[in-house]
């Protein structure tokens, strides 16, 4: 199956690429909510306030548009043309859209707003025979926050009934096309569309809840189907947006697009839901679902200030794209930095299928890296070491220095043991909990060369990166 669309917001800035020799050069845009799609040879994302941009490689962007205002090129009468979700949404701005193309050969937007302080929202679909637009509107398809019946015919319940926001659209492997959606408030849905119109088939209501409820700050669902393994991929992103939100990317797995999704011990996502006796209890939900990333910083040493360290904040709401030709997976999301603000921008990072069937990401962002064939003696060294955990937090995790030595031991900040297999398969034990990943030399722009990495992940679902300290020397 071919993914064809994926959500998102966009800004643009530029940042230059790094000086070394054979450094990648990139060309950064400011996205919220990115949103990927590949038309031809190049790679869209769409995000929030209309805002998008592309690249021909994902290391290299452009932006396309920005700001909803009259003349934006996707909807350039857009106040008129989305009079009426305005209206209803209370607001002047739009959230995180998705294009798909369906099987007439153009492109399907699906653009919602929201009032922000309450579900008081629409979700609905413009339509352009260019990927860059313009799209003309078709119509509402959802509302949300009413006081009354909703879209099912029953009384809207907040903490039950979904917020229609944050749509992704996506083909099954059989060619059926889904919705899923949702955003806090009564947690994730998933539509069935009907793939000649792209409107959800009649007598669903909102669809089928998938997790979720009371108020849990997860949204922004996107899913991603693996022929390597046969299993629908949905990503979430849990916490708050914002550099005090603890934003962080997470994945539940199943073998139906419409569920039911599991994470790596097994737990029902159906059960990760809010504390009906207190609003936004992260600690209440946090133990469900594989996370894949949340806010770190990979230090030069233990005691060095935060200013020299690198690293990201509250990275969240992300797409994913699989390439058949390749076999890359590639996890496109936005996020904030240390010592910048709010300040955000759209980072793009390598995903690899471990041996449990779990995507584990690689510590930095992709700049045109292969995994390959690596020697023992490749992977040995000092290295930044990060472990993820499993909680919703605004506190960054700071890397420590480890040791991975040659007879196979761990030492230093963590005890354990380590193994190559393969041309690239790492296994490590860390304290008693195992992990499995993969060793990837890649990029790191703060040392402006080469480095060994690894990621890996453990069965209780977290995440663990290190970072090598000794680079290639520069020609």
């Amino acid at each position: 199956m071919k993914k064809r669309a994926m959500t998102t917001l966009l800004s643009l800035t530029l940042l230059s690429g790094c000086s070394g020799s054979g450094a990648p050069q990139f060309k950064n845009v400011s996205v919220h909510d990115p949103s990927v799609i590949k038309v031809n040879n190049t790679y869209y994302v769409f995000g929030s306030h209309l805002a998008s941009a592309k690249s021909k490689d994902l290391i290299s962007w452009k932006q396309i548009s920005s700001v909803v205002e009259d003349g934006n090129k996707l909807i350039p009468n857009v106040t008129e043309e989305l009079s009426e979700t305005f209206n209803w949404a209370k607001t002047d701005t739009l959230w995180a859209p998705d294009v798909i193309q369906l099987d007439d050969g153009k492109f399907y937007m699906y653009y919602n707003a929201c009032k922000g302080d309450s579900p008081l929202s629409a979700m609905g679909i413009a339509v352009s025979n260019k990927i860059e637009g313009p799209y003309k509107d078709l119509g509402i398809i959802l509302k949300s926050g009413m006081a009354g019946a909703g879209s099912d015919g029953e009384i809207y319940d907040a903490t039950q009934k979904p917020n229609v926001v944050d749509p992704d659209v996506f083909f099954d492997k059989d060619g059926k096309l889904w919705m899923v959606y949702g955003s806090y408030s009564g947690g994730i849905f998933i539509l069935e569309l009907d793939p000649a119109t792209g409107f959800p088939l009649p007598d669903q209501g909102y669809g089928k809840k998938l997790l979720g409820a009371n108020h849990a700050r997860i949204e922004g669902p996107y899913m991603l189907y693996s022929p390597e393994t046969d299993y629908y991929y949905l990503f979430l992103s849990y916490g708050g947006l914002d550099t005090k939100g603890g934003y962080n990317i997470r994945v539940a797995r199943s073998k139906n697009p419409d569920g039911p999704f599991e994470d790596s011990e097994g737990k029902a996502m159906i059960d990760a839901k809010g504390n009906p006796k207190k609003l936004f209890d992260d600690k209440f939900y946090a133990p469900y679902g594989v996370k894949l990333m949340g806010n770190f910083e990979f230090r030069n040493g233990d005691s060095e200030p935060a200013a020299i360290g690198e690293g990201y904040v509250s990275p969240g709401h992300n797409s994913a794209y699989y390439d058949e030709k390749s076999g890359q997976y590639y996890l496109i999301f936005h996020t904030r930095f240390h010592n910048r603000g709010e300040e955000h921008e759209v980072r793009v990072h390598q995903m690899f299928m471990n041996e449990e069937g779990w995507p584990v990401v690689a510590p930095h962002r992709y700049s045109g890296e292969k995994i390959a064939a690596y020697t023992s003696e490749e992977v040995t060294g000092e290295y930044k070491y990060v472990n993820h955990g499993k909680d919703i937090t605004a506190k960054s995790v700071v890397s420590k220095m480890i040791e991975l030595t040659a007879d196979g031991k761990i030492t230093g900040a963590v005890t354990g043991t380590w193994s190559l297999s393969g041309e690239h398969t790492v296994k490590l034990t860390v304290e008693g909990k195992e992990y499995s990943g993969v060793f990837l030399k890649e990029w790191n722009e703060a040392v402006d060369g080469n480095v060994m990495t690894f990621t890996a992940l453990s069965k209780e679902g977290i995440a663990v990166w290190g970072s090598h300290v000794l680079t290639e020397p520069k020609e």
